[in-house]
């Protein structure tokens, strides 16, 4: 039961990254005041990351831990890389889509 709230909630996460990855450049374009900030890219990471170390520790399937850790290690080099460098890699939205995909898979493999 703790690890279908665990994907629920990492699939709520990771289709808000998505939303925010998506959104926000546009929104920049209209005059608004607003601007970038990483560390709200770096928020969604760590958060993705505690649920994805917590849903990982419970899955035998070797190559669905495979495909979360290949989606967070991802999403932390294009985080990363607008932290040090300030340049923004859009494999954020790859790992978002692969995180999306793993929680789904994994939610609908568990046993009801």
């Amino acid at each position: 039961m703790k690890s279908k709230i665990l994907d629920a909630v990492g699939i709520s996460a990771a289709v808000l990254c998505l939303i925010h990855c998506i959104i926000f450049p546009l929104l920049l374009v209209i005059p608004l005041g607003i601007s970038h900030n990483p560390y709200v890219d770096l928020a969604f990471l760590l958060i993705g990351a505690g649920v994805v170390f917590r849903v990982t520790r419970q899955i035998t399937n070797r190559w669905l831990k495979g495909l979360f850790w290949l989606s967070i290690v991802l999403i932390s080099i294009s985080v990363g890389t607008d932290l040090i460098f300030e340049i923004h890699i859009p494999l954020i939205y790859a790992g978002a889509a692969g995180l999306i995909t793993a929680h789904i898979i994994n939610f609908k493999n568990h046993k009801h």
